[in-house]
Parts: structure tokens; C-alpha cells; sequence
């Protein structure tokens, strides 16, 4: 029996709902081709046991039966579609039971074996019926077996894409969320200082503001996206560094060092503003003479290495505090679960590296 009956029969016997077989040329082929490797091991066991005649004659008599067999099996199946478990099984029995005459009939013609149908007795008559019916249940129970792996397969394949699909929101939802909560203080504090400054500096808070602007339209046109290359990023940092150098002045300092082969990286965007912003925050701004922040990008192997260093006062407990650099680990670990890590550590002589390694081939 070919799989097409298999998959008629396990759809009522375990409700499990199937895609409809297409009887398309490489289906076909398939279906007899197995079929056929299947006679073959009937006929060496027939002939094992010293049943029918030579290996030549049982090989043929049992392809002309199963053959037979599957295609009668295959036509009914095809044309009258039964529903009611029923009608099939009843539809599949009276198919083996044709198929193996028509099969042995056939057999009988081309060998021109005694045992053919055309000289039978009414034993050997039930007895290759009865084989037919052994060989045809055996056969079918091997595509009804194999259907149901199948189906099980697609089913957990579904079931994992509908998983996967439902965490890919999630996680989008919660980037978004973590994003959202870097800005605020930032921009208010911006805001309050230009302020302060075109009351008391016009020019320098004029500066401020512009400075300012060219963040805010970088920010904006970046974040839309869900990934930027790491020059766009460090474009956006380049203007908010700026911010900072107009109220802080020679204090602040700052490099950037790239190679040209890993600007077009793409990266999820604001991942490395939170670390340079920890580094202003507590290593340089409270240090008298300021400092500087060095970031740098390399690659070794597959993996990818940016790295925020600054020359502030040090590491203490208040870098690893902030609410930005607990979101960059939380949009690491959602992005790249367990192929991305954050480290922060001290920057010889003085200062704190903060560290991103993640995959380079994956954005």
C-alpha cells in the first residue's frame, strides 16, 4: 500500500490532520520504486523458505502482485476518496485482495509457473490470496509507520515555528521597552543644561543646541531601523560626545579606531551609547582633570570585539549600577542568548573598558 492510503487511514485513526497527497510524477515514482524494493525482500523470503518456485519466479510472480496491489490501492484511493475509516479499511482490503489475483494472474502469464491462477485449485488459490493480504498489510503498515513520522515531524516543525515566531515578538517588544528607557534622563538633563546655558553663555548654548539637534536627527533615523552599521553608530556617538564637550570642555577627549572592514558591521542600534555614557558619567565627569574615550572595534575569528576605554577615575561598584549597561546586557542576551557577552573591567594605568564580544556574522 503506498503512503496515500497510509495518510487516508492515520488521519481518521489519530485525527491528526494531514496534507493531501498530489499523485505528481515524482510521487508516483516514489511510490512504486518502493514498492518494488519491497517485492524483492518477499521474494528472497519465499524463497528462503521454500515456497513457489525459483528466485526468478517468485521475484516476478511478487512484483506483478504488489505492483498490482499498489496500484489499485493508489487508483481507489485517488478516485473515491472515502472519509468514513470504515469505507477505507473496507476499500484497502478489497484492493489487496484484486490486486493479488490481478498480480498473480499477470505472474502466471510471464512465468508460466504451475502455481498460476490460470491452473489453480481452490487451496493454492486462498493460499496466494492470503499471502497477498499478508504482504499487502505488512507493506502498508510500513507507509502508514512512515506517514506518521512525517506527520509528527511537520506537526513539531509548526509547533516550533509558531514558538520561535511568539519569542521573536517578545524579544522585539522587550528591545523596544529597554531601548525606550536609555533616553529620558539624557535628554532632560541636555535640555536643562542648554537652557541654563543661553541664560548665562548664549553662544556656547547656541553650540549645545545644534550639537544637540545632529544627535537627535541621527537617533531618530537610526533607531526606525532595527540594525545600523557600526560607522552610523559611531557617527550618532560622535554627536553625543560633542554635547558633553561643550560643558565640559578640554576635560573630555575622545578616539575612535575602526578598520574600514568592519564599518558596514551591522549592529542593533544604541548598543554602544550606554557604555560611553557610563564612562562620562562615572569615569571621566567626576574626575578634575577629565579624561578621554578611546572605542575600538576588532575582529578575531568569528568574533567581533567593541570596546569603550576610558581614562576616568577607575572602576568601583557605580559602573556597574547604571540602568544602561544592565539593558545592554538584557538586549545582548535576547539577541544572541548565550553568543554575546558584555565585560567590564579596568583600564591599565586608569579607567574601565567595557566590552562587547558577539558573533561577527550575525546581526
Amino acid at each position: 500500500m503506498d503512503g496515500g492510503t497510509g495518510a487516508y487511514l492515520l488521519n481518521q485513526q489519530t485525527m491528526i490532520t494531514l496534507p493531501s497527497i498530489k499523485f505528481t510524477p515524482k510521487r508516483i515514482f516514489e511510490i512504486l520504486l518502493g514498492t518494488m524494493g519491497f517485492n524483492v525482500v518477499i521474494a528472497l523470503f519465499l524463497t528462503a523458505i521454500k515456497f513457489g518456485g525459483s528466485f526468478t519466479e517468485n521475484l516476478i510472480l511478487s512484483q506483478c502482485i504488489g505492483l498490482s496491489i499498489c496500484s489499485l490501492v493508489c487508483t481507489s484511493f485517488y478516485l473515491l476518496a472515502p472519509e468514513a475509516l470504515f469505507a477505507q479499511l473496507l476499500l484497502a482490503v478489497v484492493a489487496i485482495i484484486a490486486g493479488s489475483v490481478i498480480g498473480s494472474l499477470f505472474g502466471s502469464v510471464i512465468t508460466g509457473a504451475d502455481i498460476a491462477l490460470l491452473h489453480t485449485t481452490p487451496a493454492s488459490l486462498v493460499q496466494t490470496i492470503l499471502f497477498g493480504i499478508l504482504f499487502g498489510a505488512i507493506i502498508s503498515y510500513i507507509f502508514i509507520s512512515r506517514d506518521k513520522l512525517t506527520a509528527s515531524q511537520a506537526l513539531i516543525q509548526e509547533e516550533r515555528i509558531k514558538r520561535l515566531l511568539a519569542e521573536k515578538k517578545t524579544i522585539e517588544s522587550d528591545l523596544k521597552r529597554l531601548q525606550a528607557q536609555i533616553e529620558p534622563h539624557f535628554l532632560f538633563n541636555t535640555l536643562a543644561a542648554i537652557l541654563s546655558l543661553l541664560e548665562s553663555e548664549p553662544a556656547r548654548g547656541r553650540t549645545m543646541l545644534k550639537n544637540f539637534t545632529m544627535y537627535l536627527r541621527a537617533m531618530l533615523s537610526k533607531t526606525r531601523s532595527d540594525h545600523v552599521t557600526i560607522e552610523q553608530e559611531i557617527e550618532m556617538i560622535t554627536a553625543y560626545i560633542n554635547i558633553f564637550k561643550e560643558r565640559m570642555g578640554d576635560r573630555l577627549h575622545y578616539a575612535c579606531h575602526i578598520p574600514d572592514t568592519v564599518r558596514s558591521r551591522l549592529l542593533p542600534p544604541m548598543l554602544l551609547q550606554p557604555l560611553v555614557e557610563n564612562a562620562i558619567k562615572h569615569g571621566i565627569e567626576p574626575k578634575i582633570d577629565g579624561g578621554q574615550i578611546t572605542i575600538t572595534a576588532s575582529v578575531t575569528g568569528n568574533r567581533l570585539r567593541l570596546e569603550v576605554a576610558d581614562t576616568g577615575l577607575g572602576f568601583d561598584n557605580t559602573h556597574l549600577a547604571g540602568l544602561g549597561l544592565a539593558n545592554v546586557k538584557e538586549r545582548l542576551q535576547a539577541l544572541y542568548a548565550d553568543q554575546a557577552r558584555l565585560i567590564v573591567e579596568e583600564n591599565y594605568p586608569c579607567g574601565v573598558k567595557a566590552i562587547i564580544e558577539a558573533p561577527y556574522d550575525t546581526p
